[in-house]
């Protein structure tokens, strides 16, 4: 489904992204996981169009974006829900989910709302709630919510257990796995690397830029070098 090839990135004359190539399979959850400041945001925004690769290539479903702009993107199926929520805080929790479908015809609009709603009970009940005055759990339920309002063949997570209680990040990661379950297609990007590891089928070990570790999910868990970096082993 993504095929990201040889991409090197900079800021400037920082290279923050030195060389990195992966694929997701569709039906996947991929995890890249790494220290704060390894370059896995800055991998997202490219592939999502925020960013560009001055070498390599991204391929979504055979597709080469390098000349698409990041809307087109979404259009094709692709959806990033960002670190840091970044939800729209003066509008209703339903506005936002409205946002989200900015992509798809207004007859999709309520079947996706009552789609979003199953997944994510908390958001029915505060559909006409300020968004900025949700909790920090719920802001995250709502910036996943609105991803999906696109119909997104690829969900690309980045850091959604960020700033939370250990209880909400264990329903956040429920919640992916559910989404697993029903078919989605994920790319996630978590510091939590325990977590990440642990609903991922498969997993890239980022560090200052470069990939220096792949395999299974549950591998990279038994990985002494993985555990002794990210793991606390």
């Amino acid at each position: 489904m993504l095929k990201v090839n040889d991409i090197n990135v900079y800021y400037g004359a920082i290279h923050a992204i030195k060389g990195v190539s992966f694929q997701v399979i569709e039906g996947e959850v991929v995890t890249l996981i790494g220290a704060n400041g390894a370059g896995k945001s800055t991998i997202l925004n490219t592939v999502c169009g925020l960013l560009r690769s001055r070498t390599g290539s991204v391929e979504f479903l055979g597709k080469n974006l390098a000349s698409l702009p990041a809307h087109k993107i979404v259009e094709l199926g692709m959806a990033h829900v960002p670190e840091g929520r970044r939800i729209f805080q003066q509008m209703t929790v339903e506005e936002n989910l409205e946002m989200g479908a900015y992509t798809q015809a207004r007859s999709a609009i309520e079947p996706g709302l009552e789609r979003v709603y199953e997944q994510f009970p908390r958001l029915k009940e505060r559909r006409r709630q300020v968004a900025g005055t949700l909790s920090g759990g719920e802001q995250q339920m709502l910036a996943m919510g609105r991803g999906l309002m696109s119909g997104p063949r690829l969900l690309m997570l980045d850091e959604p257990s960020m700033g939370l209680a250990p209880i909400l990040v264990e329903q956040i990661f429920e919640i992916i796995r559910q989404l697993h379950k029903a078919g989605v297609t994920i790319l996630l990007v978590e510091q939590n690397a325990q977590m990440a590891l642990s609903v991922a089928d498969r997993g890239y070990v980022l560090e200052t830029g470069k990939i220096v570790a792949t395999g299974a999910g549950a591998d990279l868990l038994r990985d002494e070098a993985v555990k002794k970096a990210y793991l606390g082993g």
